[in-house]
């Protein structure tokens, strides 16, 4: 059984989930069940922010995608690759299957993921899609977009973690968490002003289990 850890936690967080939390843990002198414990409190903490990015990302996209496509469902018209098509397929098949009805346009737009939107970014859409409109949903940015493309993929990797309940303690979570505001700031500077009144990362961070500590 892994050290400082009872046996029915082995048994039911699974000791290959458990290495890396030992591996920390021995590296800072702290328990690993503190460590797990505070991992999923700042996941959770980070649940805020990440919302805040996703959403107002998609909707700023989507508003600049109708205007230049004039029309809701700017995707039957847009000059996608199939593998984003085969995405809005499957996000329209997906919603039928929960309710009866053609899905509206909302649903399907809140159905596609996170890692979608960031994708209609990439070098591949770059005179399709972010010379003639998309960059027009970040006023406040004036960088490359391939810099902007990375930072917003970063973001949708840490979401995808905390997700799929994957460890996240050994990032440098307060420099993810800058980047989110940064990113937000592009999108509209009521955005971060907003969230810090919600916002619990910093004090969670703080939490952090340390050598002589219990979380």
């Amino acid at each position: 059984m892994p050290v400082n850890l009872p046996a029915w936690f082995v048994q039911h967080f699974a000791a290959a989930r458990l290495a890396p939390y030992l591996v920390a843990a021995h590296r800072d002198g702290v328990s690993a069940a503190d460590l797990y414990v505070w991992n999923l409190k700042i996941a959770e903490a980070f649940y805020a922010p990440l919302h805040c990015l996703e959403i107002s990302l998609r909707n700023s996209l989507h508003e600049q995608l109708k205007l230049k496509f004039g029309q809701e469902r700017w995707w039957l018209v847009a000059p996608l690759d199939d593998h984003d098509e085969s995405k809005i397929r499957k996000a329209e098949s997906d919603i039928q299957r929960r309710s009866a009805g053609t899905p509206c346009v909302d649903a399907i737009v809140a159905e596609l993921s996170f890692g979608f939107w960031v994708s209609l970014l990439s070098r591949r859409y770059d005179r399709r899609l972010w010379v003639p409109a998309l960059h027009k949903g970040f006023p406040h940015y004036r960088g490359p977009r391939e810099q902007l493309r990375d930072n917003l993929q970063a973001m949708v990797l840490l979401r995808n973690r905390i997700m799929h309940h994957e460890p996240i303690h050994h990032r440098h979570l307060a420099a993810d968490h800058v980047k989110i505001y940064v990113l937000l700031g592009y999108l509209g500077p009521e955005l971060p002003v907003w969230l810090r009144t919600i916002d619990r990362v910093p004090e969670t961070l703080a939490l952090r289990p340390k050598a002589g500590s219990h979380a």
